[in-house]
């Protein structure tokens, strides 16, 4: 599933391409035909994400909500635009661009008040400018659970995902398994400054890079990463393989139904 900054990435990009036009809206799949019929050639005013949640602003009253999910795609090109296959759930067309919308979990047309609902009940967003830490501080504080699962907790923080949790959990030396209410103000101050600033970085590059620049590979004298997923990582997808700071063997293990990685010696209490 795409993390936040992938959506705040598609809300820019949304908004470059169509902001201030009147694009056609269609449904080539058919499942959103009625919303698009009520929406083609009147204009796109706004965009904007909050955490993993995408939204498309129309005549300032009209909202596309969409939530990629697990399988959800989008794809940008420029006109005259290919003729749409059967899977494509949202087309938008304007005279120079046109985007895509395949497999999302959400693709709805709502009410201001329905989306300020779906607001109400995300935790803040890093990447938002809205943003109010101390709203996510409050929550983790007073929690037995895991510093680990709170991180995945959309309704703490919205918009980290596993690589970011994995990421700044390692960053700052903190064992995923420490409880909340175990986590100091200080503590949570930094990590939400690193992800604040990581999650930034990872909207202008449209890829997560979490390592510092003397963990580079060009600075270790290592071999970059080789994954799907992109970007240069200290834990993320590392299980087996030796930590870049200390050469501990990085873990793995199932927590709330999602891989955790971590390694046992930078993130052990006494480091």
């Amino acid at each position: 599933m795409p993390e936040g900054h992938t959506i705040h990435r598609l809300a820019q990009d949304y908004a470059e391409a169509f902001t201030g036009t009147a694009p056609q809206v269609t449904s080539p799949q058919g499942k959103f035909s009625d919303a698009a019929a009520l929406l083609t050639g009147t204009r796109l005013t706004t965009t904007e994400a909050h955490g993993k949640h995408l939204f498309l602003g129309f005549r300032d009253t009209d909202w596309i909500h969409i939530h990629l999910g697990l399988f959800g795609k989008v794809t940008f090109g420029p006109t005259p635009a290919p003729p749409p296959t059967d899977t494509v759930r949202l087309r938008l067309t304007n005279t120079k661009a046109y985007v895509d919308l395949r497999g999302p979990t959400t693709c709805a047309l709502i009410t201001p008040q329905e989306k300020q609902a779906i607001h109400d009940r995300l935790g803040p967003d890093p990447l938002r400018d809205d943003a109010d830490p101390t709203t996510a501080y409050r929550r983790i504080s007073r929690s037995r659970t895991t510093i680990a699962a709170l991180l995945m907790d959309q309704k703490v923080i919205a918009g980290v995902g596993n690589v970011y949790r994995a990421e700044v959990l390692f960053r700052h030396g903190i064992d995923p398994y420490r409880a909340g209410k175990d986590i100091t103000p200080a503590e949570w101050d930094a990590m939400w400054q690193d992800l604040v600033a990581l999650m930034r970085e990872g909207v202008r590059n449209n890829r997560i890079d979490t390592v510092r620049p003397e963990h580079t590979p060009e600075a270790m004298g290592r071999p970059p990463r080789v994954d799907d997923h992109g970007g240069e990582v200290y834990v993320y997808r590392r299980a087996n393989l030796p930590c870049h700071i200390c050469g501990t063997e990085i873990r793995t293990a199932d927590l709330a139904a999602r891989n955790l990685f971590w390694c046992p010696k930078c993130q052990s209490e006494g480091s």
